[in-house]
């Protein structure tokens, strides 16, 4: 076993999301050596054993990353890759008719896929309806902590510095929810927007715009072209826009590598 795969070992423990989990303790390891699971103290929550696929480091921390999320990026890349095959395989036959034949052993091997695919795709669909599920009872168990702690600083029973603390531990609460809950909206739509049709539609060639009336034709003056120098610090200014800041000052940014995980 490596020590990269060991380096994790003692570090703290959050999900994509930034919620703290726990501490590294250990790991377990299969007969050959390879990591299995891995130990994370929660608290009074115990020791809970992550699987080691799950996890990521990142700097200073360890990253959990939800099953629900690594199951919809696999099926995206399975069922992207299939429908991009099909299409071509369309086109082979389109172009020369006297493979049609030939083909017909792989569309069946591929179509047979896709229907496995769709198979899984609704699995991963009501994986992401019970995840939200959770994550709405979550919010209203967070929720009344907040409103529960707003009745006593109503009734001088705790401090204004106090429930200003608890205000900002559960915003922070909500935001992590709301975040998940807007990732897995994202998922939704990019699973059923996965279609032959619409790779169809992306891959058609633009139409070309309708050609637009000249400045000698309305009488106007032709607008003044724009210098390149300019023209290239508006290019640049675009691109130079700060990455969006949540409510608790970190960079939304920062987990965006996460984008890029693939499972082993």
């Amino acid at each position: 076993m490596s020590e990269e795969k060991l380096g994790f070992v003692g570090k703290q423990v959050k999900d994509i999301y930034g919620t703290y989990l726990g501490k590294v303790v250990g790991i377990i390891t299969e007969i050959d050596g390879e990591i299995e699971t891995v130990g994370v103290d929660c608290g009074f929550g115990g020791l809970k054993q992550l699987p080691y696929e799950q996890l990521v480091i990142q700097g200073d921390y360890v990253f959990f990353i939800p099953k629900w999320r690594l199951d919809a990026q696999r099926l995206l890349r399975q069922k992207s890759l299939t429908l991009k095959r099909i299409k071509a395989l369309q086109e082979i036959v389109a172009e020369d008719d006297s493979m049609k034949e030939d083909a017909e052993l792989v569309r069946i091997k591929y179509e047979k896929k896709l229907t496995d695919l769709d198979s899984g795709e609704k699995q991963i669909n009501e994986s992401l309806n019970s995840r939200l599920t959770e994550l709405d009872v979550e919010t209203r168990s967070i929720k009344a902590v907040l409103f529960d702690a707003k009745l006593q600083f109503r009734s001088n029973e705790m401090k204004e510095e106090t429930y200003q603390q608890i205000k900002l531990q559960t915003d922070e609460l909500i935001e992590h929810i709301d975040n998940e809950r807007t990732e897995i909206g994202n998922v939704r739509t990019k699973i059923a927007s996965n279609t032959l049709e619409n790779l169809a539609e992306a891959a058609a060639p633009a139409k070309a715009p309708k050609k637009e009336e000249t400045s000698a034709e309305t009488n106007q003056p032709a607008p003044e072209p724009i210098p390149a120098q300019e023209e290239a610090a508006v290019s640049t200014e675009e691109e130079e826009k700060p990455a969006a800041v949540s409510a608790n000052g970190t960079e939304q940014s920062e987990t965006s590598w996460l984008n890029q995980v693939i499972t082993k």
